[in-house]
């Protein structure tokens, strides 16, 4: 796993994170060790808190801030879906319980639909910046009345009119 500071953690997988039965070829003997992957999902939180800690000093030299943050540890490739990545709806949840928000009065932004369909099962307003992934889904997004501007700052002068 790299880290956002540059270093990486490299982990042995036969006998470290899974049971070593020998020359592990056959999928179904796969076995993770107790407590291997709360220990990656340690390593993997890490990495976001670190990430996090470095965008919050990036935005407090500027004098902007984030009020919380929600992670996902799924990945939907391993894991499957899960109510917690976005479009779920899960971690708006929590974030609605922690700071009373009113989905009704809300917004979300983002490069992808999935970080803007929660809008509409949620009540809110959804814009689609044609950053990022963007531009590749500008097409889709009119086509469900999503509202799609070149960047953030964009967004923010539509959220703030």
């Amino acid at each position: 796993m790299v880290n956002p500071r540059g270093g990486a953690v490299f982990l042995d997988r036969d006998g470290t994170i899974v049971e070593d039965p020998g020359f592990l070829h056959e999928p179904e003997k796969v076995k993770l060790l107790p407590g291997a992957a709360e220990a990656i999902r340690r390593l993997n939180v890490a990495d976001y808190q670190a990430v996090q800690q470095r965008l919050g000093a990036l935005l407090t030299a500027h004098g902007a801030r984030i009020d919380g943050a929600y992670f996902c540890p799924h990945h939907p490739l391993l894991s499957g879906p899960c109510e917690c990545r976005k479009p779920g709806l899960k971690l708006f949840r929590e974030a609605q319980a922690e700071f009373d928000i009113d989905f009704t009065r809300s917004w979300w932004v983002g490069d992808r639909l999935s970080d803007v369909q929660p809008a509409r099962l949620l009540g809110g307003e959804g814009i689609l910046v044609a950053t990022g992934e963007g531009n590749l889904h500008q097409g889709q997004a009119r086509a469900l009345d999503v509202m799609v501007v070149a960047d953030l700052g964009r967004a923010v002068d539509k959220i703030l009119a």
